[in-house]
């Protein structure tokens, strides 16, 4: 069945038709349901260049890298985040942009994209904590959602986010609560808001059982595997190891439990790890107790609400900015025990 074969078994115009499969807001929700239970009885689908052409609009989503952040590409948190927004945007007819620029092309590269249509949208990834990406797609006026948030930006604009800062207060707690005081953070990037968040939450927890966050115990890096090898090599090393390590991912945590292999100890016994858990769909931290006691967050699940809410911003025009905040689940598994002085208390009593 064709656009004016639908709209003849409804009668109505082939524009009213497209309006109402595309979102205009003109179109009322009563026309619009019935409008789209009929496309779905009769399998319509619009192809793509029928969409453009009802629409005025590109059917695209960009999402732009600069080179620096290449590596993202083969990120597994980076690639679910892309497959549970990339479902949304098919599901809506909207081709997935991707490009890698030279990290000084990638202001001129936007203004290019505004300029010629070439997308309807953008999302924003990695941002630092004064983002000037923020600022510029503003000027611009192409919409565009946040996956994360800048904490120096005052103005308003549309983010999805984890709630970094209470996830990681939690995780300190937890370890405090067990008797750890010689806590270690392997963080991300210093620049980057969400480390600078969870950093925060690091800190309050420690600050609320009256203790400081040691210099030589925090580290901030690419999160890679060899980050976590190395680093945690390092604290080792100390003339005073931690008892215990918080970790801004699963992949340098996967290093960690290396260099703990290597170096003879068992987590849990001889120290405890705490990740946070994207909830990966290739690094699976899961079973009837995990292995990593974790803050886990599912970046797929961020992703499609960050595709929600990019397509609603392309179909019902400016509005207010739309923000949601994102709660960690804690999930206590195999990687945490007793401090190793505590538990030595528990086995002589």
């Amino acid at each position: 069945m064709n656009l004016k074969e639908l709209s003849d078994h409804l009668g109505l115009s082939p524009t009213t038709v497209s309006r109402a499969l595309n979102g205009y807001p003109e179109v009322s929700e009563r026309t619009r349901k019935r409008v789209e239970e009929a496309a779905k009885q009769h399998n319509y689908s619009p192809n793509a260049r029928a969409k453009r052409l009802a629409t005025g609009r590109a059917m695209s989503i960009g999402h732009l890298l600069p080179m620096s952040k290449e590596h993202e590409m083969v990120n597994p948190v980076f690639a679910d985040f892309i497959t549970g927004a990339g479902k949304r945007y098919a599901e809506e007819g909207y081709d997935l942009l991707l490009s890698v620029v030279r990290d000084e092309d990638e202001e001129e590269t936007y203004r290019d994209l505004a300029t010629r249509g070439a997308v309807d949208g953008v999302v924003i990834h990695g941002p630092k904590v004064n983002d000037p990406r923020i600022a510029l797609l503003t000027e611009l006026g192409l919409p565009f959602v946040v996956h994360g948030r800048s904490s120096e930006v005052n103005a308003g604009y549309n983010w999805v986010d984890v709630n970094n800062r209470r996830a990681f207060e939690r995780a300190t707690a937890l370890l405090l609560d067990l008797g750890h005081r010689r806590i270690a953070l392997l963080n991300g990037l210093a620049d980057m808001d969400f480390a600078a968040r969870r950093f925060a939450g690091f800190r309050e927890a420690l600050a609320a059982r009256d203790l400081a966050p040691e210099a030589d115990l925090i580290s901030h890096a690419e999160m890679t595997e060899t980050y976590g090898y190395q680093r945690m090599q390092e604290l080792l090393a100390l003339p005073a190891p931690p008892t215990a390590v918080i970790v801004s991912s699963i992949i340098p945590a996967l290093g960690v439990r290396r260099a703990l292999v290597d170096a003879g100890l068992k987590l849990a016994e001889d120290i405890s790890v705490v990740i946070h858990d994207d909830d990966l769909s290739y690094f699976r931290n899961d079973g009837d107790v995990p292995t990593y006691t974790a803050t886990r967050s599912s970046v797929r699940e961020a992703g499609r609400i960050t595709a929600e809410m990019l397509l609603s911003a392309i179909t019902r025009g400016a509005g207010a900015p739309q923000n949601i905040l994102l709660e960690a689940e804690l999930m206590v598994g195999q990687s945490t025990g007793p401090a190793p002085a505590v538990r030595r208390l528990l086995n002589e009593g």
